[in-house]
Order: C-alpha cells, then sequence, then structure tokens
C-alpha cells in the first residue's frame, strides 16, 4: 500500500506536469503580458492538499520550466526569483484549503467559494510579486520609454498576475462547483 504521504508527493508531481503542459499553451501576449493557465492545476493542488503541497508542487512546476526551455534566464539570481521562489510561492494558494474543505463537507458552496477565491488571489499575488521584483531588477531595461522599471513591472505583472488570478480562479470556481470531492483528499 502507498503511504499518504508518497500519494501527495505523486499528485504534486502530476499537479506540476499538468501546469506544465498547460504552460506551452499561448497566452502571452508581447514579451511582459500572460496569463499563466499553469495556475488551474497549482490552484487545484493548493486547495486539495495546503501549503506544503501547493509549494513543492510549484517549486516542480519551476523545474520544468528549466527542463523544457521555458525558462527566460538572464541570470542566474534572476532564475533563481523567477522559476525557484516565485513558483514556490504558490504555497500561499493552499493558505485556507482546510476552510474550503471544511465548507464543503457541510455543504456550504458559497463559503467555500470565498475561501477559495481568498486562498487563489493570495497565492496569485504571492507569486508575481516574485516576478514584480524580478521585473524591476532584472527587466527594467525593457520598460517603455518614459516609464520606470518600477511602474513597468508594477504595471505588467500586475496586469499579467490579475488575469491569471481571475481566468484560473473562474476555472477552479467551476470545477469546485461541478466536482467538489476533487477538493476532498481521502
Amino acid at each position: 500500500m502507498v503511504s499518504k504521504r508518497l500519494l501527495v508527493l505523486i499528485e504534486c508531481a502530476i499537479f506540476a506536469a499538468i501546469a506544465m503542459v498547460l504552460s506551452f499553451i499561448p497566452l502571452d501576449f508581447g514579451s511582459s503580458f500572460s496569463i499563466s493557465l499553469g495556475m488551474i492545476p497549482m490552484y487545484v493542488i493548493a486547495l486539495r492538499r495546503g501549503f506544503f503541497a501547493a509549494g513543492f508542487a510549484g517549486i516542480l512546476w519551476g523545474l520544468l520550466h528549466f527542463l523544457t526551455g521555458k525558462a527566460y534566464i538572464l541570470t542566474w539570481n534572476q532564475a533563481l526569483i523567477e522559476y525557484i521562489l516565485a513558483f514556490a510561492f504558490v504555497a500561499f494558494a493552499g493558505i485556507f484549503a482546510k476552510n474550503v474543505q471544511a465548507a464543503l463537507k457541510q455543504k456550504n458552496m458559497k463559503q467555500a467559494q470565498f475561501y477559495a477565491w481568498s486562498s487563489m488571489f493570495i497565492g496569485g499575488i504571492a507569486r508575481y510579486f516574485w516576478h514584480y521584483v524580478a521585473g524591476v531588477v532584472f527587466w527594467g531595461a525593457y520598460a517603455f520609454k518614459g516609464w520606470s522599471a518600477q511602474l513597468f513591472s508594477l504595471v505588467m505583472n500586475g496586469a499579467s498576475g490579475l488575469a491569471t488570478i481571475l481566468v484560473a480562479g473562474a476555472v477552479v470556481s467551476i470545477i469546485l462547483q461541478i466536482k467538489p470531492q476533487l477538493f476532498l483528499p481521502k
């Protein structure tokens, strides 16, 4: 029989792989704005298994960017911030996982959705905060003429983060509604 811990690690790897596959769907608009569909499975694993599992799955997903050639690397410091640290901070999408699960067990979908959206918003902001930092420190030279690195990174990473939270969150919200048992591991 497979131990619970091994099962969680396997789930994390599967969700990270699904996230990577979704990352290949082209939703990049220009060089600085994109919607990250990979956050859909990251939100699911976060709400299903919580903070630490989401962080582990996020790190795996970040590492897969290197293996698949999907990482944009200027320096190793930038790569560590954008593909390890930022993706590890997806963990924060699992901050209210137990609340979501408790609400689902009580069949209180309104409360489950509230906690799910709160978690997804926090996790999305946590991830994109590090993309903002990298944007200021490493990508500022690519800012629009007349824009500071801080403004450019805030607008582009803020728009990408918000769009990702809304799109991925809407999909996860629908999944939560039609398949709530996916968020209740045995």
